[in-house]
């Protein structure tokens, strides 16, 4: 409730309408709306209310985070598993009036909401409705503040919380575990090549093009039904996918257990990355169910064998070319389906093109360095190599020669295209080969299955978006702190899909994106209304208008009654 209060300032006193919050974990007077002296008071009492403002708040979205992290017991959950040895305090895991599970907590809510950094977050948590939700103030809350509730929290102690977090879910969501996605991607750091203090950021292969940068990678296995992460685990970012795999598969079978989910009753779904006579092994002792795809490159006569057999079946509601057989690859008697995606052999003849322009131009320019006699003279051998090279990168080994004329003083690169063995490899694209040790499936269900993966690809794709939920940028320089970032940044997802989920069960029909934007744009207000009682005002919160979109919304997800009482948090602060 919010009351008058007078400051007397150079003998002058002044009125003010504040509203008590806590701060520090004690009760303090915030100030919600300057009134001035007396005169500009009674004034306002009399009708004039021209300087009356009218300020509004970020509301939807951090509001339902609020709900849902609330629902999960997620700041008790966290809290559980600080230790306070390690923490800036051994008497309590308390900073500036919130535990170190808050801080995480609050952490996560700003990856999802918007990427900014942790020293600036306090700035755009006063743009939401957050303090007056949470009845508390984060005028203190800065980037130390963070990094300290992160050194609280033991790396060890990651998994633990996490499982306690989705048994919270399981309980509380019907979530359809059936068929669940596994893949792995990899996030650009800014490092020092020369710090020795972090063990998990290497150089690799970036995804994103980053190649000079140290990268950490990321796993993952979400849940086909709204992509609810269950499982995640931050790794050197020198590893390839099969190697990961083989240290983590266990790792995933144990968690699935934990969650009640039985492998036998369930399948997992990835990509050929992951493959290894070793890998497919240890799933096959582990007795778990799964569907992956193998390289058409390495399976000649398998294609040549499904180019005979190809008959055509309903996949859903889209006609496919498909052929079904039984093999015993690596060991294991597997189902193995081959299928011609149109879109996917449009997709590798436009890719092989590409390449072979970029080939061309790569050639063109080093004949021009050629002719010119100021440039660097080259021996043919030296010329040979070079080309090789610029083939062997564009993966056109088959496709292309090559031979080099001496023209004068000058050498020249000429290349030819092999028409007809670019002919033959453009008639074996578009093939896709899927195993499986679910021998009794059809067909249609085993293409869906591995469908599916594209799901745990957007997943990937939205933690990369630059808006909400990306795990960059992360400004971090121990292994530790990379690894409680990445864990907050899931957690954040884990609440966005969890939304997003309810949101499509309600009708909602657009992307997670978009709807967090949604979210985001439904407003809070703040109104200073005098009730005509001994000139007392008071301040009233009401949603601002909303659009039908926004509205439907707002019902749906009980948006519209969220700001009428504070959100109970457990474990916010020692106060709450």
């Amino acid at each position: 409730m919010a009351t008058i209060q007078s400051k007397i300032t150079n003998g002058h006193k002044y009125w003010y309408i504040v509203e008590s919050r806590r701060v520090d974990g004690k009760p303090r007077p915030i100030v919600l709306e300057y009134l001035g002296k007396a005169d500009d008071l009674l004034k306002r009492l009399q009708g004039d209310v021209e300087n009356v403002k009218l300020k509004s708040y970020s509301h939807g979205l951090c509001a339902k985070m609020l709900d849902v992290a609330s629902n999960l017991d997620l700041c008790e959950i966290l809290n559980k598993y600080v230790d306070s040895k390690r923490s800036y305090t051994t008497q309590k895991p308390i900073r500036n009036g919130l535990t170190v599970g808050a801080s995480l907590m609050l952490a996560s809510l700003g990856r999802a909401c918007t990427i900014v950094s942790k020293d600036a977050w306090s700035k755009w948590a006063k743009t939401t409705s957050l303090e007056y939700l949470l009845r508390t103030n984060f005028s203190k809350i800065d980037s130390q503040h963070f990094w300290d509730c992160m050194d609280a929290f033991p790396e060890e102690n990651i998994e633990k919380a996490e499982l306690e977090i989705l048994r919270n879910v399981m309980l509380q969501y019907s979530i359809y575990t059936e068929t669940l996605l596994y893949d792995t991607s990899n996030y650009y750091t800014y490092i020092n090549t020369d710090n020795i203090h972090c063990d998990i950021a290497k150089r690799g292969k970036n995804k994103q093009k980053r190649n000079d940068l140290r990268q950490v990678g990321l796993a993952l296995v979400v849940s086909k039904d709204g992509m609810i992460p269950l499982f995640h685990h931050s790794y050197e970012g020198n590893m390839n996918d099969s190697k990961v795999f083989k240290e983590i598969i266990e790792k995933i079978k144990e968690r699935l257990g934990l969650l009640g989910i039985s492998m036998r009753e369930h399948t997992i779904v990835f990509d050929r990355g992951n493959n290894s006579k070793k890998n497919i092994k240890t799933i096959t002792d582990l007795n778990m169910n799964f569907v992956g795809a193998l390289s058409p490159y390495h399976h000649k006569k398998l294609m040549e064998e499904a180019s005979d057999g190809l008959e055509e079946h309903l996949v859903g509601d889209k006609k496919m070319l498909v052929y079904k057989t039984a093999r015993t690859i690596w060991g294991v008697d597997m189902t193995v389906v081959v299928t011609i995606s149109d879109k996917l052999k449009e997709g590798q003849i436009r890719g092989i093109h590409t390449s072979i322009t970029s080939f061309e131009k790569a050639v063109a320019k080093i004949n021009k360095s050629l002719k010119n006699p100021r440039s660097k003279k080259r021996d043919e051998d030296k010329l040979n190599e070079i080309v090789k090279s610029l083939i062997s990168r564009y993966k056109l080994n088959s496709i292309i020669d090559f031979h080099i004329e001496k023209n004068e003083d000058a050498f020249e690169i000429k290349t030819t295209v092999l028409e007809d063995k670019l002919t033959m490899l453009e008639e074996e694209m578009g093939y896709r080969i899927i195993m499986t040790n679910r021998q009794d499936w059809t067909a249609e269900q085993i293409i869906q299955t591995y469908h599916g993966q594209s799901y745990i690809e957007n997943t990937f794709k939205n933690m990369k978006n630059r808006q909400h939920l990306s795990l960059n940028p992360q400004f971090h320089w121990t292994s530790q702190k990379i690894k409680i970032h990445n864990f907050c940044c899931v957690m954040g997802y884990l609440l966005s899909a969890l939304i997003y989920r309810d949101a499509v069960e309600k009708g909602f029909k657009g992307s997670m994106d978009s709807l967090l934007d949604k979210l985001s744009g439904i407003r809070l207000g703040t109104i200073i209304e005098n009730t005509g009682k001994s000139g007392r005002s008071k301040a009233i919160y009401k949603l601002e208008e909303m659009d039908s979109e926004e509205n439907k919304l707002a019902s749906d997800l009980n948006i519209v009654e969220i700001h009428k009482k504070a959100v109970k948090i457990k474990g916010l602060s020692v106060y709450i």
